[in-house]
């Protein structure tokens, strides 16, 4: 979308009441889970939470929807889906049914208190109340959340977890419950991160763990959520593996499994993985737009894994790191060895007879292989690390090769062929320069386009002193 139209569908949603807009949000996250349209939903959910954080800010906080105050703590961690996930994540879609469980018997009594109060609250306007009243429920549903979702002797807990919902819903549980109990430690911990981690270096990683000294962030529950938020503020994302090995000191893998540091490396292995599969998907899509800046945190990530850590072949990390190479190579070199068929059908050099009246080259046929040939050739770049060197060598000298000497051809053919045939032969040149750009660069296209204009001039000069004679 433009910038024009994107402030239009802003202003409008800006419009809409309150209500309307949760009623869209939760509208927009079930079309997700249902798999429907994804690109649309996500766009036009970036855009209501973008509102609705700006009214939290700028106004009187919204008290209509009472399980968006209880699980606001939370947002940095939501993911939307109901896939697997990695420490320090939660599922969107497993807090509707935690605050319906919550309304039927885990605080049944303190939820009903704190619709009441927001009731009140609504008509006073009376801003610290609410944020008392968010405080009260948050604490009294993590406390119910945890008693319930926590492993302990005795008790038959499975009863009541079998009601809450589908199982990633129970899975979500105990971490959701844990969140909301640490709120105030997460808050004071991320104020003391810098807005941005352009390099994180060892003052930086000091700096941070320092910050992170706080007893109830070490837990195994809670670190990872207290990771995510560092993760949150890198600008590789892969770098949060350099606190595991700052606290393990040592970058040998057993030594860093031994930290309780050690999920840093589960959640940046899991990140890249999700990456790759993401990659894939925008690639049998046919959407390139995105693949370069992929294509370049893949490769920093799995570089940054392989150097900075000693990862054993054989361990559970060095197996996930080469199962994710493997997947992205796969992805790639299926994709990459379609190139030079597309190109050569749409330059090949038809015989004059062949080519009927009218005939056009498919200027969409054209876009897409243009594409496609700056997808090799970023490709080409990351080769080495993304285990698909051999394969994107071969592919891009051939379509060097190819697209010189059908350009080079096809030129020639405008000099000496059926004028008839010649706005057909054209096109195929307008498309072979096209690719000329993005293979040789600017200055060659630009030489090879004079080149097609001086051959249609001569020819037509040619033509005009027969016809004089």
């Amino acid at each position: 979308m433009s910038q024009t139209s994107i402030e239009r569908l802003r202003e409008y949603l800006g419009q809409l009441p309150p209500q309307s807009q949760a009623l869209l949000m939760r509208e927009f996250e079930r079309s997700i889970e249902r798999g429907e349209d994804t690109t649309v939903a996500n766009f036009v959910l970036e855009q209501l939470r973008s509102l609705a954080r700006r009214t939290e800010e700028e106004a009187v906080p919204r008290v209509e929807d009472p399980a968006r105050l209880l699980f606001r703590p939370l947002e940095p961690f939501l993911i939307e889906g109901n896939g697997p996930i990695r420490p320090g994540q939660i599922r969107r879609s497993s807090l509707l049914p935690v605050w319906q469980w919550l309304n039927r018997e885990g605080a049944a009594d303190q939820a009903r208190e704190f619709e009441a109060a927001l009731a009140r609250i609504r008509h006073s306007a009376a801003k610290s109340e609410i944020e008392s009243a968010v405080r009260k429920i948050q604490r009294a549903a993590a406390e119910a959340i945890v008693a319930t979702a926590a492993p302990g002797p005795g008790g038959d807990r499975q009863r009541p977890l079998a009601r809450l919902g589908p199982p990633h819903v129970v899975e979500d549980l105990l971490p959701i419950g844990s969140v909301l109990l640490a709120r105030e430690a997460l808050d004071t911990f991320s104020s003391k991160l810098p807005s941005y981690l352009r390099v994180f270096g060892d003052a930086q990683i000091g700096s941070v763990v320092a910050s992170l000294n706080i007893p109830s962030l070490q837990t195994p529950q809670l670190l990872p959520f207290a990771l995510s938020l560092v993760i949150q503020r890198l600008t590789a994302p892969w770098q949060i593996i350099r606190m595991a090995i700052k606290m393990a000191a040592s970058d040998d893998e057993i030594r860093v499994a031994a930290t309780p540091y050690g999920v840093a490396v589960t959640i940046a292995l899991h990140d890249l993985a999700c990456l790759a599969a993401s990659l894939r998907k925008d690639i049998k899509r046919g959407d390139f737009d995105k693949v370069a800046e992929q294509l370049k945190t893949l490769h920093d990530g799995v570089r940054g894994l392989r150097t900075e850590l000693d990862l054993r072949n054989d361990s559970s990390w060095g197996k996930q790191l080469t199962s994710i190479r493997a997947d992205i190579s796969n992805a790639l070199q299926s994709e990459i060895e379609t190139v030079p068929g597309r190109v050569r059908r749409i330059l090949r050099q038809r015989p004059d007879k062949d080519i009927p009246a009218g005939a056009r080259v498919d200027a969409t046929e054209v876009e897409e292989a243009a594409a496609l040939i700056d997808f090799v050739a970023a490709c080409r770049t990351y080769a080495s690390e993304l285990a698909i060197n051999e394969v994107t060598l071969r592919t891009y000298s051939d379509l060097q090769h190819n697209v010189e000497h059908a350009t080079e051809t096809l030129v020639q053919s405008l000099r000496v062929g059926d004028p008839k045939a010649r706005p057909y032969r054209q096109m195929q040149v307008a498309a072979a320069i096209q690719f000329c750009d993005v293979l040789f660069g600017h200055d060659y296209a630009s030489l090879m386009s004079r080149a097609a204009e001086n051959a249609v001039t001569g020819e037509r000069k040619a033509a005009s002193r027969a016809s004089q004679k």
